[in-house]
């Protein structure tokens, strides 16, 4: 991490956007931060932070259960998030989905920006992590909407196997979200349907930030 000027100390208004896989959370992050504009906002997929399987073997990183929580290295994003909120700036590994590592000596340099948009399937699951969120999205769309476009995504940006993608669904992807990823939606400020056209809750959301960062409110209850 290197430093940054401290412009944004006390300042930074963090936004969590989870639900479940193929909700259209990534598109709502996407639309907000380019609502808000790059000056004012940056995102931080969760899956940035999946840990490196590089020790294991290829077999065996295919048993790794990838829609658990401790698939994920929560503990660095938040680090990260207290890093930007002191106005430090941090290097973001690129996750490589086909080999299960995160790719040696490439990384994402992220600013300091008044807002911080994290987003993934459990963005709102970690107390540690939601504890450092100012407001709790959660994006909500039917199960066979999910599936459909989680499989698209996972054959042409990941190629894998439409046989590959309906077995971890059955097998992990279903079974977490209904274990972690259901019962998260109870922490959320805000539930947003994601099957539709939200360009209307875009615009109140990024109106509801815009205000809180002119009156310099950047806490909740649970900040600590």
């Amino acid at each position: 991490m290197q430093s940054e000027s401290a412009a944004y100390v006390n300042t930074v208004y963090i936004i969590g956007i989870a639900g479940g896989t193929g909700s259209g959370k990534t598109t709502l992050a996407r639309a907000l931060a380019d609502r808000l504009g790059e000056d004012c906002a940056v995102r931080l997929p969760h899956d940035a932070y999946y840990r490196d399987l590089g020790h294991l073997s290829s077999a065996d990183r295919a048993q790794i259960n990838f829609d658990h929580p401790d698939a994920l290295e929560t503990e660095l994003l938040v680090t990260h998030l207290d890093a930007l909120k002191e106005g430090r700036t941090v290097e973001i590994s690129v996750y490589d989905f086909h080999t299960h590592t995160r790719q040696p000596g490439v990384s994402v340099r992220v600013a300091p920006r008044p807002v911080v948009i994290v987003e993934g399937i459990l963005a709102l699951w970690d107390d540690h992590l939601r504890a450092r969120m100012d407001l709790k999205v959660f994006v909500d769309a039917a199960a066979d909407i999910r599936f459909i476009r989680r499989m698209e995504r996972d054959v042409q940006t990941r190629g894998r196997s439409l046989s590959s993608v309906t077995h971890q669904y059955l097998e992990t992807a279903r079974p977490m979200h209904e274990q972690f990823v259901e019962p998260s939606r109870g922490y959320a400020d805000i539930v947003l349907s994601g099957e539709g056209d939200n360009r209307v809750a875009i615009a109140l959301l990024a109106a509801h930030v815009e205000e809180m960062l002119a009156g310099g409110s950047a806490t909740t209850e649970e900040r600590g």
